[in-house]
């Protein structure tokens, strides 16, 4: 009956290692993939934060092609 019950605590102890290994394996991926989504997430709200800075710039870019067409159609039209 000792050697049942040397291998049944033998057991046991194999098993909570397995378990709490795979528990700290897993919680450690998890925490990196966390972490990378908030990275993700932090890039995407500076892109965000300078969106109506690009748009300001995109319109005046716009308005200056606008501008030229018109010089080049005034132009054009003197010939």
């Amino acid at each position: 009956m000792g050697t049942e019950l040397i291998l049944g605590v033998m057991s046991l102890v194999g098993t909570l290692v397995g378990t709490f290994g795979g528990i700290l394996v897993s919680q450690r991926l998890v925490s990196y993939r966390l972490e990378r989504l908030e990275q993700a997430v932090q890039e995407h709200n500076n892109f965000a934060r300078r969106m109506p800075v690009l748009e300001e710039k995109m319109q005046a870019a716009s308005q200056r092609i606008h501008d030229l067409e018109e010089k080049i159609e005034r132009k054009e039209g003197d010939w």
